[in-house]
């Protein structure tokens, strides 16, 4: 058995002992592969960095599982499985994150094209409601065609939540949500996320501190708390492994249904990573670039 071999078979009954079944929704006719080796199998693309799905089945070639599945099926079959992915997540997160008090949010842009082919470009508009846009993110000086990720981590590097929007959403909206998942805790932002409303109201409402560093040319402004300044470099350290690792920002999608589930498998992988770190081997659980076996 090859060590790629071993990690799936691994990654699948983990996932065993916390999902409560294999197949998640009616088929007709009782599939081959099941939807959890299905998922088990795209994280470990994912942790590979195997960005192709023809190479993946070249990968496994020989498996076991090799003749459950083809490669057109288990594509359609992944792009279903999206709501299920998200909630075998989130159970993973909360084992991390159940009496968490300090949380951290920032977004990161998302291109699906290069800014000279947006006006042509046909992907990820086939539905109305998710068509991307042009958009600025400040910290890198970058314009850029596409959406933007949002999220919102603890302070020891575990995603809570994110979502996604057009390229030229501000940041601060997505406040909003976050009073639908969060309460009595505090949040850390860098200055995009100013804003006195927005502040009182998400106290007033769900006892959630907004703590974001002032301008310099605010008539209050004091330095943020330094403790508070390097937690928020953790979100960011999340973005560059999904940058780095998981190619987060490499873009084959054609359709927004597509490109979530891509964004979404990314994400989970490396939750499903901290999750073996800490409950299986009791190690660094951001230690992402290691073998499984």
């Amino acid at each position: 058995m090859s060590n790629l071999e071993a990690s799936y078979k691994l990654i699948f009954k983990e996932l065993s002992k916390i999902s409560d079944a294999e197949n998640f929704y009616f088929k007709p006719i009782i599939p081959n592969l099941s939807d959890l080796e299905l998922i088990s199998l795209t994280i470990l693309a994912e942790f590979k960095s195997i960005d192709s799905e023809h190479q993946l089945f070249r990968e496994i070639k020989g498996w076991e599982i090799e003749t459950k599945i083809e490669r057109s099926v288990y594509n359609r079959r992944k792009r279903k499985l999206f709501p299920y992915i998200e909630k075998l997540r989130i159970k993973m997160a909360e084992k991390f994150n159940e009496f968490e008090n300090y949380f951290v949010i920032d977004s990161m842009p998302l291109e699906v094209c290069k800014m000279a082919r947006s006006s042509r470009s046909k992907i990820c508009k086939e539905v109305d409601y998710a068509i991307p846009n042009k958009g600025f993110c400040a910290s890198q000086n970058l314009h850029f065609y596409g959406y933007k990720l949002h999220a919102i981590c603890t302070i020891n590097g575990v995603f809570q939540s994110f979502d996604l929007s057009a390229a030229s959403v501000h940041d601060i909206h997505y406040l909003q949500d976050i009073k639908t998942q969060l309460s009595d805790c505090v949040i850390l932002g860098d200055k995009g996320y100013l804003s006195q409303t927005i502040q009182l109201d998400l106290f007033n409402e769900v006892n959630i501190e907004l703590e974001t560093p002032k301008r310099k040319n605010q008539k209050d402004y004091k330095p943020q708390f330094y403790q508070f300044k390097k937690y928020r470099k953790r979100i960011e350290t999340l973005f560059s492994q999904l940058c780095d690792q998981f190619m987060i920002r490499r873009n084959y999608a054609k359709s927004f249904e597509g490109f979530k589930t891509r964004i979404l498998a990314k994400i989970t992988t490396l939750t499903t990573i901290q999750y073996l770190n800490k409950f299986v081997f009791n190690r660094n659980i951001n230690n992402l670039k290691i073998n499984l076996v």
